[in-house]
C-alpha cells in the first residue's frame, strides 16, 4: 500500500466515526451499516504498511508543427521526443550515483526508466511515470525523482541568467547536459516547444526562438566545465546536503560548492578541515556568471616543512 492509499484509509476511518457519532440510536440498520466498514477499514489500516511512496510522474505536453491541436501528434516527432526526454532523465539519474563515462552504454540503464501511462491533452502529450523497480520505500526521493527534477531546472535554467544555469547546471554530468540539449535539438528542428510539469513546477517554452536559444546555452562553448585543482584548506563540509565550503590559499577567498557523487563518503572530508590541502574541482561557468564548484576527488594532503 503506497502512502497515498494509507492516508485515504485514515480519512475514512476518521468520517465514518464522525458518522457513526452523529447518527441515531435507533437507526439500528444504519449504525451497523457503519460500523461493518469501519471494522474493514481498521482491519485494511493494521495489516498496511505505508512505507511505499507513489512514483515520480511528469507530464510532457507539445505544441507547433508536427501537433494536430488536442488530436494527436505526428508520430515520429512524438516517438523521438520522448525518447530525447527519456534519455536526459535516464542519464541524468545514472550520472546521481557516479560519473558517466563519454561514451558506453549508461549504467543501471533498467533502472531508471519511464513508463508512457497516458496521453496529456492541453495540446498533447504524455504522461510518464517512473517505473517500479520492486517496492518504492519514503525517504529523499528516487533517482529517477532527483533526475526529473534537475532536468525540469536545468531547462528552466536555460531561459533565466547565467548564474540560474550555472546553479542548475553545476552538478549536471556533461553526457546529461547534452542529452537535454539533444531532446531540444529535437524541438527546435520540428519547430515544436514543450511544457514540462513535475509536482507543482511547471517550465514551459513558449515559441522555437526560446527552444533555440536554450540549445545555444547549453553548448559547450557557453557553459564550460573544467576541472582545476585548488590548493587551500577546507572550511566545513555537509555531508548529507553533500556542501563544502574551502578557503583559497591564495586569496583567503572562501568559496562553496557541492560535492559530486564521485565522493563516495563526505563524512570523512570532515577529518581535513583547516588542514593545507589540494582537492580536485569540477568548474562550471556560463557566459560572463560567476564559477560554480563541483568537488570530484578526496582530499590530498599538502607536505608542510
Amino acid at each position: 500500500m503506497n502512502r497515498s492509499e494509507y492516508l485515504q484509509l485514515l480519512g475514512e476511518k476518521t468520517a465514518i466515526e464522525r458518522m457513526i457519532a452523529e447518527t441515531p440510536q435507533e437507526d439500528v440498520l444504519d449504525l451497523a451499516s457503519l460500523y461493518a466498514r469501519l471494522k474493514s477499514v481498521v482491519g485494511a489500516l493494521s495489516q498496511a504498511k505505508p512505507d511505499e511512496r507513489e512514483p515520480a510522474r511528469v507530464r510532457l505536453t507539445f505544441k507547433g508543427r508536427p501537433v494536430i491541436g488536442s488530436h494527436g501528434i505526428f508520430a515520429e516527432f512524438g516517438m523521438k521526443a520522448v525518447n530525447g526526454f527519456a534519455e536526459s532523465v535516464t542519464a541524468m539519474a545514472a550520472s546521481l550515483i557516479a560519473p558517466l563515462a563519454a561514451m558506453g552504454p549508461i549504467p543501471n540503464r533498467d533502472q531508471h526508466q519511464l513508463l508512457i501511462t497516458n496521453t496529456a491533452l492541453g495540446s498533447f502529450g504524455f504522461e510518464l511515470e517512473e517505473h517500479r523497480i520492486g517496492q518504492l520505500t519514503l525517504g529523499d526521493g528516487s533517482a529517477v525523482a532527483q533526475a526529473l527534477d534537475r532536468t525540469q531546472s536545468l531547462l528552466r535554467g536555460t531561459q533565466g541568467s547565467d548564474d540560474e544555469l550555472a546553479d542548475s547546471a553545476v552538478e549536471a554530468d556533461r553526457r546529461a547536459l547534452d542529452k537535454v540539449r539533444a531532446f531540444l535539438e529535437v524541438l527546435a528542428d520540428n519547430e515544436a516547444v514543450c511544457t514540462v510539469q513535475f509536482g507543482e513546477s511547471i517550465v514551459e517554452f513558449t515559441d522555437v526562438g526560446q527552444v533555440r536559444t536554450g540549445i545555444e546555452r547549453l553548448s559547450q562553448e557557453n557553459l564550460r566545465e573544467e576541472p582545476e585543482e585548488l590548493r587551500g584548506e577546507l572550511q566545513g563540509v555537509l555531508p548529507k546536503a553533500r556542501v563544502f565550503e574551502f578557503k583559497l590559499a591564495e586569496s583567503s577567498q572562501v568559496i562553496r560548492g557541492k560535492i559530486s557523487p564521485s565522493v563516495s563518503d563526505p563524512h570523512e572530508l570532515n577529518r581535513e578541515l583547516h588542514r593545507p590541502t589540494i582537492i580536485k574541482v569540477m568548474v562550471t561557468r556560463v557566459g560572463s556568471g560567476r564559477p560554480r564548484y563541483l568537488l570530484i576527488e578526496t582530499l590530498e594532503a599538502v607536505p608542510t616543512h
